[in-house]
C-alpha cells in the first residue's frame, strides 16, 4: 500500500523504514531537506512541498501527519484541506489533544476528507519492536489503511493469549485497536501516556528509597548498600512488577548506575496534563496521576535520584534529552 509521510522525526522517519521494510511505498516530505534525503536514499519517494508531495500520492490519498501537536499539526491539516479530494484519508499519528482532533474531523468532513487519529507508542525502539496503536475514526477509513497499520503493530509476538478473549476483535492481540470515532485513538493515548507518569514515578521513588538506605543517620545494621543495576535486572525476571520501562530502567542503570549523565530535569508533553484535566471533568480521581505531574513539575526547581530515573526512562523509551523550562518537547511520555 502506499502512504505519504509529513514529519521525518524520530517517530516518522522509523514508521516509513518499518513500512518499506515490508514492501509498502511511501512518499515522504519534511521541511528539512537532509530528512527527506536520507529517507529517499533508503528507498522512499521524495516530494519538494506539500502540492508536489500530494501530486505523487494514489488515489484515494492516505496522508499521514506526524509533527509536534499544535500550530505546526492544524496549519498543516489547513493546508492539506486545500490539496486532498473527496474521499481522500488524513492521518494524525502525533500526541495532538483529542478536541482537536474532532474539531479537524469536522473541519475535513465538510470537503468529504476523512480524519483518522492515531494514538502511537513505541518511541526509537518502534522501528524493530512494532508501535501499540490506539486508532480513532470510521470504520471505513481505518479498514482501508489496515495493511498499514497492521505492518506497523508488533503482531502477536510471545505475549501469551489472554484467557476468554474467544470472538472479540483480533487486532488487539497484534498490537492496534479501532477505539471509537474521531478523537477516541487520542483520547486512550493520552490517559495512556498519564498512567505512565505514575508507573514510571513508582519505580522513580522505589530506586530513590533503595538509594539512600545507607545513610549515616541509619542504624548502622541497617546500612544496605543495594546494587541497583542488579536489583532491576532481577525484578525483570519473573517479578510482578516487571515490565518494559523496568526493562529500560535496568539498561539504563547497567549503563551507569550514578546517572551522571541525568541532571533530573523531567519534562512533561502534554498528555499528562490533558489527562487530570479529563480527570476534573469526570470528576474521576486520580491521585497518583496527578501525584506524578506535579513531581516533573518540582523536578524543574530541585533534583532528586529519583527524577535522574525519570530522565533515564525518558532517553531510553523515547530519545527525550533533557531540556530547559522554556522548551515543550512533543512526543510520547
Amino acid at each position: 500500500m502506499q502512504l505519504g509521510m509529513i514529519g521525518l522525526g524520530r517517530m516518522g522517519g522509523n514508521i516509513v523504514r518499518r513500512l518499506m521494510r515490508n514492501g509498502h511505498q511511501c512518499v515522504v516530505y519534511d521541511r528539512d531537506a537532509n530528512a527527506v534525503k536520507t529517507l529517499t536514499g533508503e528507498g522512499a519517494t521524495a516530494s519538494t512541498g506539500l502540492a508536489d508531495f500530494v501530486a505523487k500520492l494514489e488515489k484515494p490519498k492516505a496522508v499521514w501527519v506526524m509533527l509536534p501537536a499544535g500550530k505546526i499539526t492544524h496549519d498543516t491539516i489547513v493546508e492539506l484541506n486545500g490539496l486532498l479530494d473527496k474521499g481522500d484519508i488524513l492521518i494524525d499519528g502525533g500526541n495532538s489533544k483529542f478536541l482537536d482532533d474532532i474539531a479537524h474531523a469536522e473541519f475535513l468532513a465538510k470537503k468529504g476528507i476523512t480524519y483518522v487519529d492515531v494514538g502511537t507508542s513505541g518511541g526509537v525502539w518502534g522501528l524493530e519492536r512494532g508501535y501499540c496503536m490506539m486508532i480513532g475514526g470510521t470504520k471505513q477509513a481505518v479498514d482501508h489503511i489496515d495493511p498499514i497499520l497492521k505492518t506497523l503493530a508488533p503482531g502477536v509476538g510471545t505475549i501469551d493469549k489472554t484467557p476468554g478473549r474467544k470472538g472479540r476483535d483480533p487486532r488487539v492481540e497484534n498490537g492496534y485497536i479501532h477505539a471509537g470515532p474521531a478523537g477516541a485513538g487520542h483520547f486512550a493515548k493520552m490517559v495512556h501516556n498519564g498512567m505512565e507518569y505514575g508507573i514510571m514515578q513508582a519505580y522513580a521513588e522505589g530506586f530513590d528509597i533503595l538509594k539512600h538506605t545507607n545513610q549515616d543517620h541509619i542504624p548502622e545494621n541497617r546500612r544496605y548498600k543495594f546494587n541497583l543495576a542488579d536489583l532491576a535486572e532481577v525484578w525483570r525476571r519473573g517479578s510482578v512488577i516487571a515490565s518494559w520501562l523496568l526493562d529500560l530502567t535496568a539498561i539504563a542503570l547497567a549503563e551507569d548506575e550514578s546517572l551522571a549523565e541525568f541532571s533530573g530535569f523531567v519534562q512533561d508533553s502534554g498528555e499528562g496534563r490533558w489527562t487530570i484535566e479529563a480527570a476534573i471533568e469526570e470528576a474521576v480521581p486520580a491521585d497518583v496521576l496527578t501525584a506524578s505531574l506535579y513531581t516533573r513539575f518540582r523536578s524543574r526547581q530541585e533534583h532528586t535520584y529519583a527524577e535522574k530515573i525519570l530522565s533515564a526512562m525518558r532517553k531510553q523509551f523515547g530519545g527525550h534529552t533533557e531540556q530547559m523550562a522554556h522548551e515543550h518537547p512533543h512526543g510520547g511520555g
